[in-house]
């Protein structure tokens, strides 16, 4: 999921159905209507559509599609994606927690083709880094890990410091964020073996792009900045000796939580702006690249990432706000339809996360994010400057996708 949730040791057996009212059950069967007039008719892919398909859309056909994963695809689908559509270029915007979790990830008869490439994150302003990887080479790699305070049974320290200490680092991270330095030096490519940005060997070669636009430590931390620092020493502060114990722990995550269920999508939309913006960066100048296409770009169920990346083309394109929202909620049903639908409703639940909330696509999430983008930065062009996707490259990636 775009939370990066893990999907093992899951009980299905034990998890209830996600009740829904007459109205949202309305609202999937007019979804449906619409999935079976503009839905790809591929068997295991889920959430397949041409970016010329939405009402409005300027986007010439076979130029860009969004979809959900690849790797279940079955005979039916492969022949579809390479000798129907021609795919040229893959782009997956997985976490790491979710490529790692996906058996089929490098299946060769999907993807066996394509020349992998890994896209790393450097600081914000930074172009990425890419790592062309080989033809055995796994895409997984495990980075640096940096560590936090740890609130185990495996501390011999003083209890009362361990809280300090914990506070402290609550407040570094707060401050590191509020001084606009949103992101670490994640890469650990750029002295071995990188390419340059934009760098295509062979116009007429397949690529696979791994570029992962949000992990799981990105969503806390854009979290941490919106939880009251009150709320936070208030869970730690209330019984510091006892920080060892399950109970205290839960207790500390509580206001996380809260907030993440009280914002729901749209917050997560807005970090995924925010801390995803380079990645989304990157993803956008591949599309620009008509040597590229046509381009398929997919997470786990084409829903979230996929779908912002969706509704700042189209939204650049001047598709009106209704039609873009309309496009989103088509992806209403899609975790409904994945085989892991229930394993993702209990990973969420163990963690105190609603279900109904994040598996959705409700119209008002996405009128929310396009309302949240102007009132931030003025306008999807805006955001697109802000990012460092300026006025050339936008002209660039019109241009690409409309002539």
């Amino acid at each position: 999921t775009a939370l990066g949730i893990n999907l093992k040791n899951i009980d299905v057996s034990q998890i209830p159905d996600v009740e829904i009212t007459s109205e949202e059950q309305s609202f999937f069967n007019e979804c449906k209507v619409l999935c079976a007039e503009r839905n790809l008719p591929f068997e295991n892919i889920k959430n397949c559509r041409d970016l010329a398909s939405p009402r409005n859309s300027v986007v010439k056909p076979n130029r860009l599609y969004r979809m959900g994963r690849l790797s279940d695809a079955t005979a039916h689908d492969i022949s579809m994606l390479m000798d129907e559509l021609k795919i040229k270029t893959i782009v997956d915007l997985r976490s790491p927690t979710e490529l790692k979790d996906d058996p089929t990830l490098q299946r060769e008869e999907v993807f066996g083709d394509f020349t992998n490439i890994v896209w790393t994150e450097r600081r914000r302003g930074l172009d990425g880094c890419l790592r062309e990887l080989s033809a055995d080479e796994c895409p997984i790699r495990f980075s640096r890990r940096r560590r936090y305070p740890r609130v185990g049974r495996f501390w011999k320290r003083d209890p009362v410091q361990e809280t300090v200490d914990l506070m402290e680092e609550l407040e570094k991270m707060q401050e590191g964020l509020e001084d606009g330095d949103e992101v670490d030096d994640d890469c650990d490519e750029c002295d071995i073996d990188s390419i340059p940005v934009g760098f295509l060997v062979d116009s007429d070669r397949k690529e696979r792009h791994f570029v992962s636009l949000m992990n799981e430590f990105k969503y806390v931390r854009g979290t941490l900045t919106r939880v009251r620092k009150r709320d936070i020493a208030t869970s730690i502060l209330k019984s510091p000796g006892a920080l060892v114990s399950k109970r205290v722990r839960t207790s500390v995550k509580k206001p996380f939580l809260e907030k993440i269920n009280a914002g729901g999508l749209p917050m997560l939309n807005e970090l995924l702006l925010r801390y995803g913006a380079t990645g989304i960066k990157y993803v956008l100048e591949l599309c620009a690249d008509k040597n590229r296409h046509p381009i398929v770009f997919h997470c786990t169920a084409g829903k979230d990432r996929t779908g912002m990346i969706t509704a700042i083309i189209l939204g650049l394109l001047g598709v009106p706000d209704e039609d873009i929202v309309q496009d989103y909620s088509l992806s209403a049903n899609v975790y409904a339809q994945m085989n892991d639908h229930k394993a993702m409703v209990g990973a969420l639940s163990q963690r105190s996360l609603d279900a109904k909330t994040f598996l959705g696509a409700p119209p008002d999430v996405m009128r929310d994010t396009l309302i949240a983008i102007r009132e931030e930065y003025g306008s999807v062009e805006g955001y697109l400057d802000w990012m460092g996707f300026g006025p050339e490259k936008q002209a660039q990636l019109k241009e690409a996708l409309t002539n």
